[in-house]
């Protein structure tokens, strides 16, 4: 737990989470509930519980060993402020050299440029350092801020993915995004 790359921008520190960022993640996810309910998987009794916290650290470290996945806490450089997350996903080698990225922003941190950033900085390193050849992504058609975020990244529209994913408790269709090595990241 908590292994892996440190990526820091000009505001941020990306680095995997530690169990030691339990209170400043259920704060942040407790204070943000109604503003991230709506675009995530329901959210079960015991959510924020530390049981539970535990549980997500012990399948990201999973996810690593296997080579599937890397997850990132996203915190302010001045204050240590835990920002949000993003997760790599669903890594496929071979022939495909591709993962899935998903992400969240606490709700007093929205709206501010932080994923933007947060991205814009980790995309090199996924292609490089992960030897990625594609990362794709996919937000409810509704979330215009989401869809407005990736394609400011560079990320390009593919499509739309009939009931693509479970979103509280729903069978949602998805936009699907994708950028390659290749493409342009905006602050390349």
């Amino acid at each position: 737990m908590g292994s892996g790359p440190r990526v820091v921008t000009e505001r941020l520190i990306l680095r995997p989470p530690r169990l030691s960022d339990w209170e400043a993640w259920v704060k942040l996810r407790a204070d943000s509930r109604d503003f991230l309910v709506p675009w995530e998987p329901v959210w079960t009794k015991d959510s924020l519980s530390k049981a539970n916290f535990r549980a997500r650290l012990r399948r990201y470290a999973r996810d690593v060993k296997d080579d599937m996945g890397q997850a990132f806490f996203v915190f302010g450089r001045e204050n240590n402020d835990l920002i949000g997350g993003i997760t790599l996903g669903n890594i496929r080698r071979g022939v495909a050299q591709t993962g899935t990225l998903g992400y969240w922003t606490g709700q007093r941190h929205a709206r501010q440029g932080y994923m933007y950033e947060a991205l814009c900085g980790l995309m090199p390193v996924l292609f490089s350092e992960f030897g990625l050849r594609r990362v794709e992504a996919a937000c409810l058609p509704s979330n215009i801020p989401s869809s407005r975020l990736l394609e400011k990244v560079g990320f390009i529209k593919e499509g739309l993915a009939r009931e693509y994913l479970c979103i509280n408790g729903v069978w949602h269709d998805h936009s699907l995004y994708a950028i390659l090595n290749t493409d342009p990241i905006s602050s390349r």
